[in-house]
This record gives C-alpha cells, sequence and structure tokens, in this order.
C-alpha cells in the first residue's frame, strides 16, 4: 500500500476544519495510519520546503506554516498519492473545482501566501522524503 504525507495547515486546524478534512479521506476508503498535532520546529519547515529557500515567497509560507499548530497525517491507500491531490483540489482556492476541500472550503484571504488549508505529497520519492521529516 501506499502511504504519503498530508498536512492540515495552520488555516484548517484555525477553522477546526480537522474532521471534515480526515473524513473526506475516510470516505474516499483512505486509511490514517498516523497522525499528530504539532507545532513544528523552523528546522522541520525548512527541511520540508528546502527546494523552495531563497524564493521569494519562502519567508511568508515559513511565517504562514509556524503560524500556529498543524496536523500532520500518514495516509495510506491504493494510489493514495494521485488520490488525495484530486480531492484536495488546485493549489488556488478561488478555482479549485466544487467537491475538493480546497474548493469547498478553502477561499482567497488576500493574504501574502496562499492559505489553502492541506498539503498532500506530490510523488512516491517526496512522501518518503516529507514523511522522515515529520514522523
Amino acid at each position: 500500500m501506499e502511504k504519503t504525507l498530508v498536512l492540515i495547515k495552520p488555516d484548517g486546524v484555525k477553522r477546526n476544519l480537522i474532521g471534515e478534512i480526515i473524513a473526506r479521506c475516510e470516505q474516499k476508503g483512505y486509511s490514517v495510519v498516523d497522525l499528530k498535532l504539532t507545532s513544528p520546529s523552523r528546522e522541520v519547515l525548512a527541511a520540508h520546503y528546502a527546494e523552495h529557500e531563497g524564493k521569494s515567497f519562502y519567508e511568508p509560507l515559513m511565517e504562514f506554516m509556524s503560524s500556529g499548530p498543524i496536523v500532520a497525517i500518514t495516509l495510506q491507500g491504493q494510489r493514495v498519492i494521485e488520490g488525495f491531490r484530486s480531492i484536495a483540489g488546485t493549489t488556488d482556492p478561488t478555482t479549485a473545482a466544487p467537491g475538493t476541500i480546497r474548493g469547498d472550503l478553502g477561499r482567497d484571504w488576500g493574504t501574502t501566501v496562499v492559505q489553502n488549508l492541506v498539503h498532500g505529497s506530490d510523488s512516491p520519492e517526496s512522501a518518503a522524503r516529507e514523511l522522515k521529516i515529520w514522523f
């Protein structure tokens, strides 16, 4: 079975959407095999976002991701990486399709960094790397 990292970002935690987001994953047939509520250190966030270091949005992203607790989830299932990214919706919550997490629950808040509720690994290699960082 494939595993992926799902993060419920600070905006999702603050808005009390943890249960709704997990329910959507479970309704799709995926299993939560590990879960923790965490306030990640800068080192954890820097490791997770290493490929973005030096980009203009890096510091605002780091600030946003350290602005409150995050729920880190190991999600498991057949083709779970592709499947979770499908139910999450596109990165921009304004244009994300209805029926997706971002399309139904997200919106543009006019912030420097898009606050789009969730992160999901984009490949088996990313999932392996990210799961080691968070778990």
